[in-house]
């Protein structure tokens, strides 16, 4: 698919999202005043070009939470309205202002951190970071997060050289349908 064409539906899709969503975000930052007193969260990542971007999100987290991989991060550190933003996957809602800003694609590569170099180093070696990243991917509705880097890099390069009008609506589709579940989160030991 070609580029333009791609930006294009972004900046379509992402504008009617926001539109559409914009009730639902006003009160997810409401309640999200009283679950943690900053609602939302803002993070570096690796863009295209490993251009470093800030990720916006609904805050799921508590404010303490150390900036590593999900996949590091304890269970226990999930709020009660981020365990809820994490299920039904609005905590991603805000996000839609990167893909409207030209930072990220609606399909793409997941957005890494810049200190998961071993994630960093396989997606450079398979050209992953040509590509805007994304909200959603082949990786994702296929359950593989950044916990298994070499994998989820060569399933991004599977989804980049096989990018079609197609695959974009059906990556799409398949996440609002509720497939995937994004990073997972350790769960807390007790003994």
């Amino acid at each position: 698919m070609q580029p333009f064409f791609l930006r294009a539906l972004d900046i379509l899709f992402s504008f009617i999202g926001i539109i559409l969503s914009l009730p639902i975000m006003l009160v997810i930052c409401f309640i999200g005043i009283f679950d943690t007193g900053s609602p939302l969260f803002f993070q570096h990542r690796v863009g295209k070009r490993q251009k470093l971007f800030t990720l916006v999100k609904f805050r799921t987290m508590a404010t303490n939470t150390d900036s590593v991989g999900t996949h590091l991060v304890n269970s226990a550190s999930i709020t009660k309205l981020g365990n809820f933003l994490r299920k039904t996957k609005l905590d991603e809602l805000p996000q839609l202002f990167n893909v409207l800003t030209g930072q990220m694609s609606l399909v793409g590569p997941r957005p890494c951190l810049p200190n998961q170099i071993e994630l960093v180093d396989e997606r450079e070696k398979r050209g992953v970071f040509k590509v805007r990243p994304g909200v959603t991917g082949l990786a994702q509705v296929n359950e593989i997060d950044m916990s298994t880097p070499r994998k989820l890099a060569r399933y991004d390069q599977l989804m980049i050289n096989n990018m079609s009008l197609k695959l974009y609506a059906k990556l799409i589709i398949t996440t609002a349908l509720g497939k995937g579940r994004g990073d997972r989160v350790r769960t807390e030991i007790t003994k």
